[in-house]
């Protein structure tokens, strides 16, 4: 699954002539929300000018926000930039489930990026406050371009690529390469392919079309093992989250009144549990698909605390109700049907912030 990229041209780091002759049409379908082509060229002039690049995704990264970083960090370099991928936290903590992604040697911690960056690409950062330590490098680079996919994302940055539409934002990555001339090899591949395949739940929500099938056609084309991949990604744990999924399944409580009737199934987990089992909050991000399994309950909710004492919520909805509108009268954001936010308060004062929130 892992191998050093193929340096898609011979074009040297500001070189802007020769990246802007890469805005050429390419063929197949195009990822991107309509009206955004303007702002896709400023963007790869941008990059054309540029001979150092920081790359950088939101706290406790995920698939879709590790892999897209890594994945244009990969293309990049393989350009010939300088390039760092970075993320906000302190210490950095790569989940294990995402181990296996190549380019992992261009990660540095946040105190080494540049406290005036020359240019960021910010991946899958729904809001400033998930930028973490890197907050005010990023905003320091007189060019701040935001690739992303939340529908809440206030529009930050000097450059905004932000689509909706798009299923993940390794969609937009995968744009981006394209318009850069850079093919796909199996180590890009393997990054977008994580992307795209943990932000569509292994391509089961609604947010998954004809043309994110398309996609992950190009990119299995390159030889990866889809099915290794997805067995990292989902089907490996340590016996340690198998006793915390016990523990946070036995607590939870299901309100059958709340969301006007709907219904919601919630549960938390605390720091006691994940320090006395050995396993970290990363580990247990994939317990929310568990908990919104129940037919009775429309909406899920899940509170992981961190060691301060800080809960960490993420919650799903089924079709009905808008949960980023939820989440963000909670100082979070996220997607219509999978939004989160962090809080320091007690459970239940969260809980019944939470179910206040809920259409009524």
């Amino acid at each position: 699954m892992t191998g050093e990229p193929t340096a898609a041209g011979t074009a040297g780091a500001g070189s802007t002539s020769t990246v802007e002759s890469a805005l050429v049409a390419l063929p197949g379908p195009r990822a991107e929300a309509p009206g955004l082509d303007h702002e896709w060229q400023r963007v790869v002039a941008a990059i054309g000018r540029a001979a150092s690049i920081d790359l950088i995704c939101h706290i406790n990264p995920d698939g879709d926000a590790l892999g897209s970083a890594l994945a244009a960090g990969l293309a990049l370099r393989g350009l010939g930039y300088e390039v760092r991928v970075s993320f906000g936290d302190d210490p950095q903590i790569v989940p294990e489930s995402l181990s296996f992604l190549p380019g992992q040697e261009l990660i540095v911690p946040a105190s080494a990026v540049p406290d005036v960056p020359e240019l960021v690409l910010c991946f899958d950062v729904a809001s400033e406050s998930r930028l973490g330590l890197l907050h005010a490098k990023a905003f320091a680079a007189p060019v701040l371009v935001v690739l992303d996919h939340h529908a809440s994302n206030p529009g930050f940055g000097t450059h905004r690529l932000i689509d909706p539409g798009a299923p993940a934002t390794a969609v937009l990555v995968d744009e981006l390469l394209r318009r850069l001339g850079v093919e796909l090899d199996q180590a890009l591949a393997t990054c977008l392919y994580t992307g795209v395949a943990t932000d569509t739940g292994s391509f089961k929500y609604a947010g998954t079309t004809p043309a994110t099938h398309e996609l992950a056609g190009r990119l299995l084309a390159t030889g990866i093992r889809h099915d290794l991949i997805s067995r990292q990604l989902w089907d490996t744990s340590s016996f340690g989250y198998l006793k915390v999924l016990g523990a946070a399944l036995e607590r939870a409580v299901y309100e059958p009144e709340a969301a006007d009737g709907r219904g919601l199934v919630w549960t938390w987990v605390p720091y006691q549990d994940l320090a006395l089992f050995g396993v970290t909050v990363e580990e247990i991000e994939g317990l929310i698909d568990v908990l919104r399994r129940p037919a009775e309950a429309e909406v899920a909710l899940v509170l992981k605390q961190d060691p301060d004492g800080t809960l960490r919520g993420s919650c799903r909805s089924k079709g009905a109700i808008d949960v980023a509108e939820v989440c963000t009268a909670l100082g979070g954001g996220g997607h219509v049907f999978a939004a989160g936010f962090s809080v320091r308060d007690e459970v239940a004062a969260v809980v019944a912030r939470f179910r206040a929130a809920l259409p009524s």
